[in-house]
């Protein structure tokens, strides 16, 4: 391979490189993750075993999933290894170009969330955990204070108590990757080259799937849109899930379509069961792959060929990455999935069937080849993706998606909305969820006309399967559509925006930018030989870059949290390393509880409140004595002067004003909020 990239006469094609560039990523993400699991799992995912591990798989996965894309040995027929990528030298560039200036863009720009409001700041605490201990539970130390105690609460926003540990919250695959991150000394850019890098990815499906001139179309669109920026820019889970989603679908399409290899095939599987490690929404994402892959072991029974020997090594690696996944988040992050129990449940029960329909459709593949459907079908399928569409358009008109708060969590949520309602200056109603919108959502950030191609290219593309035409699109058509459906129809989140958007980003908006710019190439081909078949290029363009650029100017120059790294790297090194820290106030409890224990590596509680926000002075002075019996020393925190202030000298750790995202619910955000921390210290 080497020898191949030294010598011009010999150098593989521009395409091939970027087929190489758009599926490296995932296959280096992928061999880090089945690197770092094992490690985690027993305790030692510490830089000095991980490091060389997992750059060994990570490098043994790329080399196994790209050798044959650089290849340039002919065939038999004296014909080289088919491209499933062609493009130029200045469309290579060109995505390339785009994907480093996002990286560069988003660096600079990058956002430091450390306290624990929302996910961002959860995942940067289990990163950082990660990175300086290596192992899962995390001690909660009740013997620092003394033993335990009924005024003593360990557990904290994203962090569950269990027994004398804690357990975060998520699954473990994005915090591994974060943890990488932090050795290397750059926590808050690990999202920023991951996101940079799944713009190469949406470069390469997008060549592989419509052409390579679409190539840096796509990636400038996709790196224009506000959700991508947002995400790319904090410890977010959707970015990597992404990569690997894309990453995948890339590997799959080309064992099908360039080299028919097994291998390619296997990692492409392996690659998209994968995404279950980083978020446990993975496993709906990834339900298409496992119906087409039973597609393709009964084309193999069928037929013995190049396509249907694929079925069974795709059908291993899916089984292998999301089993890993599961067996993940069971051992490692259990009370999140007793947590999301009740949307689990049926998820796993929808596997469960689609396992049974592919293994029926595949004992009854004979008979099912005799059959011939119907020549209606393709014009209603294509009519039904496009009445769905419509639905959804539609559905704020029809319908109001409304949830009566019937526990805490559903009351805390009903509460946060009403403030955010009366923030944006709309009627109180905490029982609104916004899910009507979706929908619109989607065209805030993507723009109108992608939305509108997007639609067109999925009815056709329908119409064209269902005709046994476009095969290349069968399985990425199959998992955007599912996932769309799914996510569109409940998205599952608090609907305040930019917040809300991140769910549209593993799926949903890189899938509608793919179907575009294949509708804006059929609209090219459809132009003919005329004078206006050179415009249809530049004016597609235009159109799917501009509104999503449009949209991200108000958020996009503004970084979130910053100042927050420098805060609480003050914080720690003012509280003593011998320090059991007891936290009488809910919001800094909320916060901290967690950084004072993982960032500053001290223990760390919160001391229960029987009414209000503060604890009672009687129960922190008793905890206070505690702590000192147990030998060390007692350290009160909470948000304001007077809450620590009859417990000894006063000292502010932290008075910071910074940025924080806007909270919108029915329009694109166009700004952000300010935001304001105070931490107190009083040494009793």
């Amino acid at each position: 391979m080497g020898i191949a990239w030294l010598d011009p006469m010999r150098r593989p094609p521009a395409g091939r490189v970027l087929a190489a560039l758009s599926v490296l990523p995932a296959l280096a993400v992928a061999g880090w993750l089945l690197a770092a699991l094992p490690l985690l799992a027993f305790g030692v995912y510490r830089p000095v075993v991980a490091i060389p591990l997992g750059l060994a798989m990570a490098g043994l996965l790329c080399w196994a999933g790209t050798r044959g894309l650089v290849s340039v040995a002919e065939d038999a027929d004296g014909d080289g290894p088919v491209d499933t990528v062609r493009a130029t030298v200045g469309q290579v560039a060109a995505a390339v170009v785009v994907a480093v200036g996002a990286g560069v863009f988003n660096g600079v720009m990058h956002g430091e969330q450390l306290a624990v409001r929302r996910d961002p700041s959860t995942y940067a605490q289990y990163a950082i955990w990660l990175a300086r201990e290596g192992s899962l539970p995390i001690p909660a130390r009740p013997e620092a204070f003394g033993g335990a105690d009924p005024s003593l609460i360990f557990e904290s926003v994203g962090f569950y108590a269990v027994g004398d540990s804690v357990v975060p919250q998520f699954m473990p695959g994005a915090p591994m990757l974060f943890a990488l991150g932090e050795w290397l000394g750059g926590l808050f850019l690990a999202p920023v080259v991951l996101g940079a890098l799944a713009v190469l990815a949406v470069a390469g499906l997008a060549a592989r799937l419509a052409g390579g001139r679409w190539a840096p179309v796509a990636a400038l669109a996709f790196a224009c849109c506000m959700p991508i920026i947002y995400t790319s820019r904090a410890t977010f889970s959707e970015i990597p899930s992404m990569l690997l989603l894309l990453g995948g679908l890339a590997l799959v399409h080309d064992a099908l379509y360039g080299h028919g290899r097994r291998i390619g095939a296997a990692l492409g599987g392996l690659t998209l069961g994968l995404a279950v490690l980083v978020r446990v929404d993975g496993l709906r994402d990834v339900l298409p792959v496992l119906a087409f892959a039973g597609l393709l072991v009964a084309m193999g029974r069928r037929s013995p060929g190049r396509h249907g020997g694929l079925g069974p090594p795709l059908l291993a690696g899916l089984a292998a990455g999301a089993g890993l996944g599961l067996a993940a988040g069971y051992g490692l992050s259990r009370p999140y999935l007793t947590y999301l129990s009740s949307s689990m449940r049926p998820l796993l029960l929808i596997c469960a069937a689609v396992l049974v329909l592919t293994l029926a459709g595949t004992v009854a593949a004979p008979l099912l080849a005799r059959l011939r459907p119907p020549g209606w079908l393709p014009a209603a399928g294509a009519t039904l993706v496009a009445l769905t569409m419509a639905g959804l358009a539609v559905r704020p008109w029809l319908v109001t998606v409304r949830r009566v708060p019937d526990n805490v969590d559903d009351r805390l949520t009903a509460t946060f909305i009403e403030q955010i309602q009366k923030a944006n200056g709309l009627p109180i109603d905490g029982t609104r969820l916004y899910f009507e919108h979706t929908l619109h959502w989607v065209a805030w950030y993507v723009g109108v006309p992608a939305l509108v191609l997007a639609t067109l290219a999925a009815a056709v593309l329908t119409h064209r399967l269902l005709r046994g035409r476009g095969l290349p699109w069968l399985l990425p058509l199959a998992v955007i559509g599912w996932a769309t459906l799914t996510t569109l129809l409940r998205p599952a989140i608090t609907p305040d925006h930019p917040w809300a958007a991140r769910r549209l980003v593993p799926v949903v908006i890189p899938g509608v930018i793919l179907l575009a710019v294949w509708g804006a190439e059929r609209l090219r081909e459809r132009a003919g030989e005329g004078r206006w078949r050179g415009w249809v290029v530049p004016v597609c363009a235009l159109l799917l870059v501009v509104p999503p650029a449009v949209t991200s100017i108000g958020t996009a120059f503004t970084p979130v949290g910053r100042g927050e790294a420098a805060a609480v790297a003050a914080m720690c090194a003012r509280i003593p390393p011998d320090a059991s820290v007891l936290i009488a106030e809910r919001v800094t409890a909320d916060r901290y509880t967690q950084v004072v224990r993982g960032a500053c590596g001290v223990p760390a509680a919160e001391v229960r409140q029987v009414e209000g926000d503060t604890a009672p002075e009687s129960d922190v002075r008793r905890l206070v004595e505690r702590v000192r019996a147990a030998g060390r020393t007692p350290v009160v925190l909470a948000a304001e002067e007077g809450q620590v202030a009859p417990y000894g000298p006063v000292t502010q750790l932290i008075g910071l004003v910074t940025r924080q995202d806007e909270r919108s619910l029915t329009e694109a955000p166009d700004g952000t909020w300010s935001l304001r921390i105070n931490v107190w210290m009083a040494l009793p």
